[in-house]
């Protein structure tokens, strides 16, 4: 089957307390197509907190802000204010299974209450018709576990407007399972997101779940319009260079490039009253499966915290990268040369 990939999207997912706007500019470096989204951002913290928990970098475009709340006034208000800043879609997140969120009556827990997501899109897209507005969700929670049951959430959604979901392929579990235990112990059902795009072909949607290489990738594209990458993406952030090929772009990797970037970028935060770590602890993962990455982990994890500058650690961590590709390569060399001997 041929696939056009330029119809297609690849996307990391929004994690909480992973995709801050420092990890984002990371990524950006590592992917100039796939799209970026921010952590959840909860509508109070939005309109009362103290902090700028709208602000990115231009670079980081095109980002997709998600929104955590029921109220469809608050939400509204808030994608008003997102699009004024220069967002061009918000994400309403029905997929969070947390305590504390299920306590603000938003995440996983309104998928029984269709009626409330859907009043929130009808405001949303009232108060900001140029913003696209879309939907995060599990397929189920708890027992509710069938097409019939998704499909009952999404149809008044649908019904008010939305046309973009992305479908986390497990269901939530509210009682009983932690955060962690819910990206884990719930069984994945893709089979259920083929359907619903079978069912619905005028949609968006996006698929979530356990996705962890470009061939997964691909083979899931061949029945959804979009992929989107969780834990993989953060924990392993060299395989983000191998997106922008399925869209016809050729990523030629410069690490030295991308971490000149991101020293000069810790710079101007740090001048701004950051800390280097901030910076620093998105990139713990950078060299996952390759010679001197654990030497890298080391010293990013046991200078960072402290550090004052970013080159300094930048450059140590480095440094052991390089000297452990040496003596990989030497290793390599002297085995083909053990071979040809024999």
């Amino acid at each position: 089957m041929t696939i056009n990939y330029a119809d297609k999207l690849i996307s990391i997912a929004p994690m909480l307390d992973w995709t801050d706007r420092h990890c984002r500019y990371f990524h950006r470096l590592l992917t100039h197509k796939s799209v970026l989204y921010t952590e959840m951002v909860t509508t109070g913290a939005i309109i009362h907190g103290k902090m700028d928990f709208l602000q990115f970098n231009a670079a980081e475009q095109p980002v997709v802000l998600q929104l955590g709340g029921s109220d469809p006034a608050a939400m509204a208000d808030c994608t008003v204010r997102a699009a004024d800043r220069g967002y061009r879609e918000v994400n309403i997140n029905v997929g969070c299974p947390s305590d504390r969120v299920q306590n603000g009556s938003f995440g996983a827990c309104l998928m029984a209450q269709p009626e409330t997501v859907a009043a929130c899109v009808k405001a949303m897209k009232a108060a900001s018709p140029n913003t696209v507005v879309s939907v995060k969700t599990r397929l189920g929670i708890d027992e509710h576990d069938s097409d019939e049951y998704l499909q009952a959430f999404l149809e008044p959604v649908i019904d008010a407007g939305c046309e973009h979901f992305t479908l986390h392929a497990r269901n939530a579990w509210l009682k009983g399972l932690s955060p962690k235990q819910n990206r884990d112990i719930p069984p994945l059902r893709y089979d259920r997101v083929y359907r619903m795009k079978q069912r619905y072909p005028e949609l968006h949607i996006s698929i979530n779940g356990g996705i962890k290489t470009v061939d997964e990738i691909k083979h899931h594209l061949e029945y959804v319009d979009g992929v989107m990458i969780g834990r993989e993406a953060y924990q392993n952030p060299l395989l983000l260079t191998q997106f922008d090929g399925l869209f016809g772009e050729q990523h030629e990797l410069n690490i030295e490039h991308v971490l000149e970037e991101m020293i000069s970028y810790t710079d101007a935060h740090v001048l701004t009253g950051g800390r280097p770590w901030h910076v620093l602890r998105h990139m713990i993962g950078l060299f996952q499966g390759g010679p001197g990455a654990k030497k890298w982990r080391q010293v990013l994890s046991q200078q960072g915290p402290t550090a004052v500058d970013a080159r300094s650690v930048i450059e140590a961590a480095y440094g052991e990268v390089i000297q452990a590709r040496l003596h990989f390569a030497e290793k390599v060399a002297d085995f083909a040369n053990e071979a040809d001997v024999s």
